[in-house]
């Protein structure tokens, strides 16, 4: 494939030969307009159940969720630490349901911004594959834990769904139909 079919699949330039901006595809002049590929619309839906379900077990039922999902064993001692590992699991929780509310108000309202939901996710899911493959970041041993975090184990699955929900959310219909003619 050559370059500038390259650049015209990935929705960089169009047939005309204008260069189209990346950053202005991540940050429209006109938020309440997508331009992105309809997949990528209902991929961020799909991904937004997840992300729904995910922060209202971590900030309502942290006990649950740390002990019966992510599989970490309770800590003894006076003490007990247990009660500020809680805090922190359902202040984690309230983030993600902060930012639950401004995906699905990107989904209601601003539909310009789903490449940006997606980057965003992209930095959140390819920085926990980072983690435990680095000595700086804490992480969780198999001391701490009686199986793998579900998040762990889906982290190659769900950063491969993103990133081609990010790509296609970059890919102007116009664009799509022009490379095909």
């Amino acid at each position: 494939m050559k370059p500038d079919k390259i650049k015209i699949y990935f929705g960089l330039q169009n047939k005309g030969g204008d260069q189209m901006s990346l950053i202005g595809k991540i940050f429209p002049e006109n938020p309440n307009e997508y331009r992105g590929n309809n997949l990528a619309f209902y991929a961020l839906i799909l991904y937004s159940g997840l992300l729904v379900w995910r922060s209202f077990v971590h900030f309502l039922f942290w006990e649950f969720g740390l002990h019966d999902i992510a599989n970490v064993m309770p800590i003894e001692g006076t003490p007990d630490p247990m009660n500020l590992v809680y805090l922190f699991f359902s202040v984690w929780g309230l983030e993600q349901v902060i930012r639950s509310g401004l995906t699905v108000m990107v989904l209601v309202k601003y539909r310009g911004f789903i490449p940006l939901m997606f980057l965003i996710n992209i930095i959140e899911w390819g920085v926990r594959a980072i983690y435990p493959l680095t000595d700086f970041f804490p992480s969780l041993t198999p001391d701490y834990t009686n199986g793998i975090t579900p998040g762990a184990e889906g982290v190659p699955y769900i950063l491969t769904f993103l990133v081609i929900a990010f790509i296609l959310s970059l890919k102007n219909k116009n664009e799509i139909q022009n490379y095909n003619e």
